[in-house]
């Protein structure tokens, strides 16, 4: 299959790339602005597995991007397309600034609008497109809320419902659009946010799980909205 992952560089997109990395017959294109994690993760893919990943590093906040483009072109078309990338600022409603909105909703929403319009040619072009939007139980409607994760909860909300109105409008492409709303999972990201939590979840055990939704579910689902938490609500 030929796959594209962002927010590869560290964390569950890092974990993703690895895993998908093990069927050397994969054609990966993994994306990150961290130049220097993702040369990581292309030297672990190719001494681990054998296979040579295509790394770009961008933000994605450039799209449509010439480099991109560059490395669409060894796809004729694309199977997978895994929207990963995300931001989360740990900050109570009346102290998030204009930035941090545009930050979290630049990043976790626009990027995925944008990503998805300029991979829509290869994508329309296969059998078994799928597109994932990775989410968050922040935006899964009448899941518990958190203070301080107001704005990062609106933004994964968005790209919910964005998940709902992309599966409808591509029905005729034959593209497939799911959403998984991810509860806690221990990752960089979510240190940074919560210093003194530990998730029940590592990176690498839900990378494994992603991992086989992408290339296994599209056949059954489509449009669908998924929590994917140990906890409840």
């Amino acid at each position: 299959m030929n796959i594209i992952v962002t927010g590869a560089s560290r964390g569950i997109g890092f974990d993703i790339v690895r895993e998908l990395s093990k069927n050397a017959a994969h054609k990966i294109i993994a994306i990150s602005r961290n130049t220097e994690r993702l040369e990581v993760l292309k030297k672990q893919c190719l001494a681990e597995h054998k296979n040579e990943i295509t790394t770009v590093d961008i933000d994605l906040a450039t799209l449509p991007n010439d480099q991109l483009n560059q490395a669409l072109q060894q796809f004729d078309c694309v199977d997978v397309l895994i929207n990963n990338a995300g931001v989360l600022i740990n900050k109570p409603f009346l102290e998030l600034t204009a930035g941090d909105w545009q930050q979290m909703f630049g990043v976790n929403l626009f990027t995925v609008v944008e990503l998805v319009k300029a991979v829509h040619p290869k994508l329309s072009k296969s059998a078994q497109a799928h597109i994932v939007n990775i989410g968050s139980m922040g935006g899964f409607q009448g899941s518990s809320k958190f203070p301080g994760l107001s704005g990062y909860s609106a933004s994964k909300a968005a790209l919910a419902n964005l998940t709902e109105c992309l599966a409808e409008e591509f029905t005729a492409d034959n593209i497939k659009v799911n959403c998984l709303a991810l509860g806690a999972v221990n990752t960089e990201m979510l240190g940074q946010a919560f210093p003194d939590y530990k998730a029940p979840l590592d990176s690498h055990e839900m990378a494994k799980f992603i991992t086989n939704f992408a290339l296994n579910t599209h056949q059954y689902l489509n449009g669908k909205v998924i929590p994917v938490s140990l906890t409840t609500p």
